[in-house]
C-alpha cells in the first residue's frame, strides 16, 4: 500500500491456504464457504488438528463488550452499527494529502467527523505540546518510554464542545485517526448526557463507540505500536500504546461486529495488523460454534 497510510497492512494474505482433508472434514467446505464455515474447519480440520475454538479474552470480558454493544445500541441506534461504513486507510476514504500540517489535520478531522455524523463546524479544534501543562480530562492514554496525551477532550457543557491533540500524533496518521474519532466519540456520549462522565467503564465503552462506528482498524491497529529505529550511532526499539483495551479485546469486538452485520468473510480484515487478525479470527470461529443469536436487529426489523 502506498501513499497516506503506506505500510499499513503489510500482514495481509492473499488466497486461501492448501489444506488436506478426510471425506469427513471435506463435507464441511462444500460451494462457497462463509468466513466462519473456513476458520472453524482450519480450527477442526486443518493445521490445528482438533484443537477446539477458545475465545482470547475471559468470559467477563466478552461479557461486558457484549453488554456494551447492546448498550451503545440503546443510547446511538443499532442501524449505527449494521449500516456503518468500515473506514480504511485507503484513499478512497481519506483521499487528501496529507504532509503532518495543521491544514492536513483539520482536513482529516472533517472527514472523520463527518462519517461519526458529527457536524465539524460545531467542534473547536486545536493543537498542543506533550511538555504543555494541559488538563488530561477523558483522554485515551498513551504510553510508552515517555508519557501523555494523544488528545483532550475539554468537557464544559456551558462552551462550545472542543478536543486538542498533542501536535507528536501529527507524525502518525493512522494513529490521529483513531484519536480524532476517540475524542469526538466524547461529544457524542458525554456531551448530551448519554454517558456519565464518572462512568468507569465511561473510556473503554468509547473505544468501543469507534468500532461500533466502523474505525474499527484504526482504534484496533494503533493499540500496541512497535517501532525500530536506526542511525549512525544507536539502534533501538520503542512500543507505545494508545487506547483503553487490549488487542484481545479489539478482536473479540471486531468479530462481534461483523458477526453481528452478517459479514462471513470481511475483506477489511485484511488490513489489520497480526496479532489482532489472528484475535478477531479465533473470536469468529467461537461465535460460528456457539451458532447463538445477534445481540440485536436493525430498527426496520423490529417488530
Amino acid at each position: 500500500m502506498h501513499g497516506l497510510f503506506s505500510g499499513f497492512g503489510d500482514s495481509r494474505v492473499e488466497g486461501k491456504p492448501h489444506l488436506k482433508t478426510d471425506e469427513r472434514c471435506s463435507r464441511h467446505l462444500s460451494g462457497n464457504p462463509t468466513y466462519q464455515e473456513l476458520t472453524a474447519f482450519w480450527y477442526n480440520c486443518g493445521v490445528f488438528g482438533m484443537t477446539k475454538a477458545k475465545l482470547p479474552i475471559t468470559s467477563e470480558q466478552q461479557l461486558w463488550v457484549d453488554s456494551s454493544f447492546i448498550r451503545l445500541a440503546a443510547l446511538v441506534g443499532s442501524n449505527r452499527l449494521l449500516q456503518a461504513t468500515v473506514v480504511l486507510p485507503t484513499p478512497e476514504h481519506f483521499p487528501d494529502a496529507y504532509d503532518s500540517s495543521e491544514i492536513a489535520l483539520r482536513r482529516m478531522f472533517h472527514r472523520v467527523a463527518a462519517q461519526m455524523q458529527v457536524d465539524p463546524a460545531d467542534v473547536d479544534l486545536t493543537l498542543f505540546a506533550s511538555g504543555d501543562g494541559i488538563t488530561r480530562d477523558f483522554v485515551p492514554f498513551y504510553s510508552g518510554k515517555t508519557s501523555g496525551a494523544a488528545g483532550l477532550y475539554h468537557h464544559d457543557p456551558t462552551e462550545r464542545p472542543r478536543i486538542s491533540i498533542n501536535e507528536a500524533q501529527l507524525k502518525d496518521p493512522l494513529a490521529l485517526v483513531a484519536t480524532l474519532a476517540h475524542e469526538l466519540g466524547h461529544i457524542m456520549l458525554l456531551r448530551p448526557g448519554l454517558v456519565d462522565r464518572n462512568d468507569p467503564d465511561m473510556e473503554p465503552l468509547n473505544d468501543l463507540l469507534t468500532i461500533f462506528l466502523g474505525f474499527g482498524v484504526f482504534t484496533a491497529n494503533s493499540a500496541f505500536r512497535f517501532e525500530q529505529h536506526t542511525d549512525y550511532l544507536s539502534r533501538g526499539w520503542s512500543t507505545r500504546r494508545i487506547g483503553y483495551l487490549s488487542e484481545e479485546q479489539l478482536g473479540y469486538a471486531l468479530a462481534r461486529f461483523a458477526f453481528e452485520r452478517g459479514e462471513g468473510k470481511p475483506a477489511w480484515v485484511s488490513f489489520l495488523s497480526t496479532n489482532v487478525a489472528a484475535y478477531l479470527k479465533r473470536s469468529a470461529v467461537w461465535l460460528a460454534r456457539q451458532r447463538g443469536p445477534h445481540l440485536f436487529v436493525a430498527e426496520k426489523d423490529r417488530s
